[in-house]
């Protein structure tokens, strides 16, 4: 009976023993993970410092000084996202960041209230953050060649904005209307992107001398097109216009007009008194009359050929709208000459 308890005893012991052995080697085996995910995180850290050091040292490299302005330039280079330890450099004045591949504008872009210039042209930018309205010292903003499909009502707050290009970003096809709020803008690059109207905020900026509007799917221009008082500079190549609105003939400014490639009919007469436009170009439309310049065996004074001409300038849009008239004088001709005469006999 004794032996029974004593075995018992020493089974219990046995146990109790092999309990402890195993929960002191499980608590080894945690606080040694645990040393580990320490290590692990600690090195983790002081990588992510070298790494931020080594960027940010990297970025100096990218900085230079032309007339007194400083610019960061990053040509060619893979920057799919830009570090936050840019912001140390916050004194920048311009970017310049071609061809990297950069996928997006940072929200810190907000820290660089220095910033004149943004050209990001030729990346892969797909939006503008809301953080760009802030930049109100803001001069150039260059997007031209990226995958912008939307641009924020913020950017209206750029005050100081004169120049802005959004070309070639294909799936682009409007603007807020708040844009109107950019009384300093001049300079407004549209071209090659989904507009079918031309919106208008466009029309209504005060300040605008020059709208590219090209490669687009335009199928009329606005009616009160004559608001763009200041334009001088209108390119609306490779669209789908069928006609002018008879108001373009009231734009004072315009001198430069580039119609080629659309869809139009006829050129409204109003325009042959447009003496402000010095070029004008309706080349590939398919015009309704059959208009030629006449030949001239003459040269210009800079000893040009005449067949250098223009054939679908300025000359051929007011020899077109001068046989147009004859053509409608002659109609009207021949419908009274061939109107009854109203002799009543009793």
């Amino acid at each position: 009976m004794v032996g029974v308890v004593a075995g018992g005893s020493v089974s219990s012991i046995k146990a109790l023993w092999e309990t402890r052995i195993r929960r002191i080697q499980e608590e080894q085996k945690e606080e040694e993970e645990q040393r580990k995910r320490m290590a692990r995180g600690g090195a983790t850290g002081s990588v992510g410092v070298w790494e931020d050091r080594a960027a940010l040292a990297r970025l100096k490299q990218k900085l230079q000084t032309v007339d007194g302005r400083l610019i960061l330039r990053i040509e060619q280079e893979e920057w799919k996202s830009l570090p936050g330890c840019l912001v140390q450099l916050s004194q920048v004045q311009e970017w310049q960041i071609h061809r990297t591949g950069l996928q997006k504008i940072p929200h810190f872009i907000s820290s660089f209230q220095n910033l004149l210039v943004l050209d990001l042209s030729r990346n892969g930018v797909v939006d503008i953050p809301k953080q760009i309205g802030t930049l109100t010292r803001l001069r150039e903003l260059l997007l031209s060649y990226n995958r912008v499909q939307f641009v924020p009502e913020e950017l209206s707050c750029c005050e100081s904005l004169e120049r802005l290009e959004l070309a070639m970003n294909r799936d682009l096809n409007q603007l807020p209307d708040q844009l109107r709020n950019l009384k300093k803008l001049q300079h407004l690059d549209l071209s090659m992107n989904d507009f079918t109207c031309m919106p208008d905020c466009v029309v209504g900026l005060p300040a605008l001398e020059w709208l590219d509007m090209g490669g687009n799917r335009l199928e009329h221009l606005p009616e009160d097109i004559h608001r763009m008082e200041q334009l001088h500079t209108l390119w609306l190549q490779r669209n789908q216009l069928e006609k002018l609105p008879d108001n373009i003939s009231r734009m004072a400014s315009l001198d430069t007009l580039v119609l080629s490639s659309n869809r139009l009919r006829d050129i409204p007469p109003l325009m042959e008194d447009m003496s402000n436009l010095r070029f004008v170009n309706f080349r590939d439309n398919p015009l309704t009359l059959d208009v030629t310049l006449p030949c001239r065996n003459t040269t210009t004074e800079d000893g040009e050929d005449e067949d250098d001409r223009e054939m679908f300038g300025r000359e051929f849009m007011q020899m077109y709208i001068q046989e147009s008239r004859k053509r409608a004088y002659a109609v009207l001709n021949m419908h009274c000459v061939n109107q009854p005469s109203d002799d009543s006999s009793d």
